[in-house]
């Protein structure tokens, strides 16, 4: 018969479990934090995260655009709502507006085509387009992907008369609101 041996832990090991092991202390290999040329620990980057309640204010047409403020409302991003994207389908081609092109409040400024139909974009407000989001061109489904993010189409540079203007857009929850009802007529 076979006798059993026991044997007692290596110290070493019973460390792996202690709160304040330090692996170069114990092990042959270094960490994973020190170089292994110099075994000097490798300054590891740090990055501060900002974090605020604040956000830049987003609103609605009742033909489906948004436009997004800045915090002055002397600029705003434009876009078509995901509301609109979903009911376009696949968006297939887009039409840009011109840079320095001034608009009044529901001018049209381009055009998106998808494989059901084509919508014309409408300015929410009065101002002078600045800005093109040029990628839409090559990579027009974008808009499916992220309508309201990288989907975005223009930015205008908001008149005075365009910062009156704002007052009659939707907030988000009357958006919502707007096209629950949309949606139930349909």
């Amino acid at each position: 018969m076979a006798a059993i041996v026991r044997r007692q832990v290596p110290t070493r090991l019973s460390r792996l479990a202690s709160p304040i092991y330090r692996p170069s202390q114990h092990c042959i290999a270094a960490p994973i934090w020190q170089s292994q040329t110099s075994k000097t620990p490798i300054p590891h980057s740090t990055r501060n995260f900002q974090s605020s309640t604040r956000r830049n204010e987003k609103k609605f047409t009742k033909d489906h655009e948004w436009i997004e403020f800045n915090d002055e409302k002397t600029q705003g991003t434009i876009g078509i709502t995901q509301f609109a994207a979903s009911a376009l389908g696949d968006v297939v081609y887009v039409e840009l507006p011109t840079i320095d092109l001034s608009v009044s409040a529901g001018d049209s400024i381009g055009a998106v085509e998808s494989v059901k139909s084509a919508s014309d974009i409408m300015t929410p407000v009065t101002g002078k387009i600045v800005a093109t989001n040029e990628t839409l061109e090559s990579k027009p489904s974008l808009i499916n992907q992220g309508p309201e993010g990288e989907g975005w189409i223009a930015r205008i540079e908001v008149g005075e008369e365009g910062k009156v203007e704002i007052g009659g857009l939707m907030g988000a929850d009357e958006y919502k609101e707007f096209t629950e009802e949309e949606g139930a007529k349909e």
